[in-house]
């Protein structure tokens, strides 16, 4: 079998960390970069658990997965956030595909998110597509902050199992992040040279919205299916409001 190693970058997440790690028990070595800034025992808990652990300053997401990849030692990677679990049909199926790939450079696996008590399955929450299962060789990591990707040289194919995400604690958890995301989507805008319009304060939220609750069926995850494409409208208004403001601040400098 073509062996795999399984890495993982981490940051206050002693919570959540026991089990990603616990899911990742077929990997062949799991290799956890610890975000410097970490005040909890998340730097313990992947001593105990994982085969090769670094705590490194934290430059940027892309960053940070683009150094624990390169800490691994398998020809086969599969990358994960902490806050992610591998479902056992999922594990199943990378061993199985990576035992006989072909050409075939990486596989997108599905995320499915947990949120407010239950698992979203509609919306702008999922389907969620991600590139995952890659050949180290074949990979980079690349694109903007918050938000980062790993791109192949070869065909990609999709898995059917889930990778299991607990990304938010609460409403308040999220709204916290939806600050951060569109400072740093504000920022990337602002220095491509995009600026702010009317429309994009006023016409994209609530398009957002549509397109999440109705468009996307949102309503059928209930009151969470609102109130992610309510947070999700907020997260567009607030991204281009920052964006004005740094427009309106460069023009005033």
């Amino acid at each position: 079998m073509s062996p795999l190693s399984a890495c993982v970058i981490a940051r206050d997440e002693e919570s959540l960390l026991p089990r990603c790690l616990d899911s990742l028990a077929f990997a062949d070595e799991v290799v956890v970069v610890v975000d410097s800034r970490s005040r909890d025992g998340t730097e313990k808990i992947a001593l105990e658990r994982a085969d090769l652990v670094e705590v490194r300053p934290y430059e940027s997401y892309v960053a940070q997965n683009r150094h624990c990849t390169g800490l691994a030692r398998n020809e086969w990677v599969l990358a994960l956030d902490a806050d992610e679990e591998v479902s056992p049909a999922l594990a199943a199926e990378i061993r199985r595909r990576i035992a006989a790939p072909g050409r075939v450079a990486g596989f997108e696996v599905d995320r499915v998110t947990f949120h407010l008590g239950r698992w979203i399955r509609h919306g702008d929450f999922h389907p969620d597509w991600r590139l995952r299962v890659f050949r180290r060789a074949d990979a980079r990591w690349g694109g903007d902050e918050p938000h980062g990707h790993v791109e192949v040289k070869g065909p990609v194919e999709r898995l059917t199992g889930e990778l299991r995400h607990y990304s938010y604690r609460d409403l308040a958890d999220q709204v916290e992040r939806i600050q951060r995301y569109s400072d740093a989507a504000a920022d990337v805008l602002h220095r491509s040279g995009r600026r702010a319009r009317w429309h994009d304060l006023v016409l994209r939220p609530p398009a957002r919205f549509l397109r999440a609750y109705l468009l996307k069926r949102g309503f059928l995850d209930g009151v969470p299916g609102f109130a992610i494409a309510a947070a999700t409208a907020f997260h567009v208004f607030l991204k281009y409001a920052k964006l004005w403001e740094l427009d309106r601040a460069k023009r005033r400098a």
